[in-house]
């Protein structure tokens, strides 16, 4: 069964929002057994939906209810004889369900849903049985959340039941709406179950359900659920923060209610119409602030909600606050102008008391209330076509956020149910979404903590396996550095098909597609690391490059350089690497040496400034040279490979070379070439920087030498 409990004996939770206050309380249990009676007449409305029906036309007045009457008959009769383990009849549980989400405002294809969603799995009725009766979108909402069995699926059940529900949820978010529901009545009712299974159950709904709850917008589940599951996990502090809330409402003066009464009368003398709510916190609101400003105080019990009709109002409304009361600036938070990314809208601030009271203000819309509470659930059918638009069948939802899409992507990639189930934990942990900027236009939705190789592989999927290195703001960045909401991201990729990425991305990667894709790689190279070592060769673990300091000129086909100092020996000097047609001078040095340097070199000046005796120096016929070059690159396989290549091609010949341990996924490379013609040298750079993952070549400048 999907649902096997009584009620909990946690006490009391917080209310989450003003309910309808022309519901009576339902008896469930009641209704359950009036539903065992018998079957109702087929031309009339059954009692046990009455209450549904009368929250769903709150929202949808001119709802056509038949669907619901039929799918509600369906449900009794293939339910009859079922029992919860609180012994009520199990037709209470997909009707209290239902009518969670009447009250929230589902249009009545997801009602008809909820109303059958236990059916194919805990009766005889099939899928093909529901379409028939219902239609493919009740068939698909019904499939989305019917569990996989144990049978066939083991322990791996639980895991890719939720897989599956996501995958459906990417079509459609009323499947997981439905999903909600179902948890929370399943919450509320746990009582008679062991102790360990509540825990379980409380633990799956704090790390999956309330997350999902928090990113499709659904508040009012949300918080319900939140204080369910503290009250079932830390029960201690459960007890604690119902006993601070118990002892506060007892105190004979409300400095929330004095407030609110002054809110208003701000907004009246303005001419605002508002309306002027006090919200109390829901019970793990409470043990937040609590842990955050020990000694609570009347105002921290709750927050005052303004709504009003239009946008506009919402600003009039702060303006006026702002004007007439003491702000607390550094608590304002603009939601409209920029919405969460699960569709709130609201503004936040805090307006102060002269004893020190502050009471947080959320001034909102009535819509914007209702999507804030009810988030995607408040949108109704979001793949209904416009009026003015032919249904053309595609199931598009103008809903569906980038933490789905990527959640989506990822998922499929994941290799096994266990690598599935804590990736998703993880993910779902991740509660801050931030927008990087494209430099097409395009925005990127990453978590808050992503990195550029997040960026990489959410543009590129596996393609950035080629990614070199990033420009963020229009500088250069590592593949390391942390994006911050607002950023203009440049991804820099390699045009080889090979390419491959780096070990070392898993330590910068923090989304899972990302982390999935570089970890499927590697498991299928499980020797490139070894190829990789191979290539750079004996002087890889060089800490820093070694350019010779001295290159004697007197080498067969070096430069001629000519200094004016008869019989001297001439060298060339490692620090500039001196090459035709550089302007170049001299300094003797022992054993009657002349060193040649180019004039702009550091060396020069230091020379100069102690005295040192200049030699004229000029460049004799021969065209051959030796020069060092630095390569400065984003680290990648077969670099050096690339890069020896392009200087062979060239007519350079190597004299040495040095390659530097990767640092931040740079590599800094350093050759000692011989050029046939110095005049050649701007065309090899040229070709160096070409290869890819190089993003600067030039002259070795050693101030030390």
């Amino acid at each position: 069964m999907s649902a096997e409990a009584t009620n909990p004996a946690a006490g009391p939770v917080a209310p989450t929002g003003p309910r309808r206050r022309s519901l009576p309380r339902i008896d469930l249990r009641r209704l359950g057994r009036a539903a065992l009676l018998g079957p109702t007449a087929r031309d009339r409305l059954p009692d046990a939906i009455g209450h549904v029906v009368e929250a769903h036309r709150a929202h949808y007045p001119d709802a056509d209810i038949e669907p619901l009457r039929r799918a509600y008959v369906l449900a009794e009769s293939s339910h009859r004889g079922q029992m919860r383990k609180s012994g009520e009849p199990y037709i209470t549980h997909p009707l209290a369900v239902t009518l969670i989400l009447a009250e929230l405002g589902a249009e009545t294809t997801t009602l008809t849903a909820s109303l059958l969603h236990d059916t194919v799995e805990d009766t005889e009725v099939t899928l093909d049985q529901v379409g028939e009766q219902f239609g493919a979108e009740v068939r698909y909402l019904v499939d989305g959340v019917t569990k996989l069995e144990k049978v066939d699926y083991g322990a791996a059940a639980e895991p890719e039941t939720f897989r599956k529900m996501l995958v459906a949820t990417g079509s459609d978010v009323r499947v997981m709406s439905i999903k909600l529901a179902d948890r929370l009545h399943n919450m509320r009712t746990l009582g008679v179950m062991r102790p360990e299974k509540q825990a379980r159950i409380a633990k799956v709904t704090r790390d999956v359900l309330i997350p999902l709850a928090e990113r499709l917008g659904v508040q009012a589940l949300k918080t319900e659920l939140e204080d369910l599951v503290f009250a079932i996990l830390h029960p201690e502090e459960y007890d604690r923060t119902r006993a601070l809330i118990a002892d506060n409402a007892a105190l004979p003066d409300d400095p929330l209610a004095e407030i609110a009464e002054e809110v208003r009368t701000v907004l009246r003398d303005a001419g605002i119409q508002a309306e002027v709510l006090i919200r109390p916190r829901h019970f793990v609101s409470v043990h937040r602030v609590a842990r955050k400003r020990g000694r609570l105080r009347g105002c921290d019990f709750g927050r005052l909600l303004v709504l009003v009709g239009e946008d506009a109002d919402c600003y009039g409304v702060l303006g006026e606050l702002h004007t007439c009361m003491t702000p607390v600036v550094s608590e304002f938070k603009d939601f409209i102008a920029v919405p969460k990314f699960n569709l709130y809208q609201s503004l936040h601030t805090a307006v102060a008391r002269e004893d020190g009271q502050v009471a947080e203000v959320l001034i909102r819309t009535h819509q914007m209330h209702k999507v804030a509470e009810a988030g995607v659930v408040a949108l109704g059918n979001p793949y209904a076509p416009a009026p003015e638009d032919p249904a053309d069948g595609e199931r598009v939802d103008p809903t569906r956020p980038g933490w789905l899409s990527r959640l989506l992507d990822w998922q499929e990639g994941a290799p096994d149910p266990d690598t599935f189930w804590s990736t998703l934990r993880e993910d779902l942990a991740q509660d801050r979404e931030i927008a990087v900027f494209r430099p097409d236009g395009g925005t990127l939705g990453l978590p808050d903590g992503a990195t550029c190789v997040d960026a990489a592989y959410a543009q590129y999927g596996e393609d950035a396996h080629a990614c070199m290195g990033a420009r963020v703001n229009g500088r250069l960045a590592t593949l390391s550095t942390v994006l911050r909401d607002g950023d203009t991201v440049q991804l820099l990729m390699g045009q080889d098909p090979a390419s491959e990425p780096s070990r070392e991305w898993l330590e910068h990667a923090h989304t899972p597609a990302a982390r999935i894709a570089i970890q499927r790689w590697l498991a299928t190279h499980p020797s490139q690391e070894a190829e990789v070592e191979a290539e750079r060769g004996p002087e890889a673990p060089s800490a820093a490059p070694r350019p010779a300091a001295d290159v004697p000129a007197t080498r067969p086909g070096a430069a001629n350089a000519v200094v004016d100092q008869p019989g001297a020996t001439v060298r060339l000097a490692g620090c500039c690497t001196p090459v035709p047609p550089d302007d170049v001078t001299g300094f003797s040095v022992r054993g009657g040496a002349v060193t040649v340097h180019r004039v702009e070199c550091a060396a020069v000046a230091r020379m100069k400034s102690s005295g040192r005796a200049e030699v004229g120096v000029r460049w004799g016929d021969t065209t051959e040279c030796r020069v060092t070059l630095v390569a400065e690159s984003f680290g990648r396989p077969h670099l050096l490979a690339d890069l020896t290549e392009a200087i062979a091609l060239e007519g350079a010949e190597i004299v040495s070379a040095t390659v530097e341990p990767p640092s931040q996924q740079r590599v800094r490379h350093t050759y000692t070439l011989q050029l046939p013609d110095a005049a050649h040298l701007p065309a090899l750079m040229r070709a160096m920087r070409n290869v890819p993952g190089v993003y600067d070549v030039g002259r070795v400048q050693t101030p030390g030498a």
